[in-house]
């Protein structure tokens, strides 16, 4: 691969630094989408969170699945 003269590293930084990237209007992206899937956690729940998980070989996120459908069992 070649390297960039001075003169081609400055066009594109002159490309980059003035052009506005597209902005899709409507839809999400990767993260927009998953926002909802989001969730905060304190330090000591997050830390239970996870020996639980290491103990169970499981993912933090099939632990809590594994939760809220024996509550939601539960509930019924």
């Amino acid at each position: 691969m070649a390297e960039m003269t001075e003169e081609e590293a400055d066009a594109l930084d002159e490309l980059w630094t003035k052009t506005t990237p597209p902005i899709r209007k409507g839809e999400g992206g990767f993260f927009t989408e998953r926002r909802t899937r989001m969730l905060v956690l304190d330090e000591t729940t997050a830390r239970i969170l996870n020996a639980k998980a290491m103990a169970t070989h499981q993912t933090p996120a099939e632990l809590v699945a594994t939760l809220i459908r024996k509550d939601l069992a539960s509930a019924i």
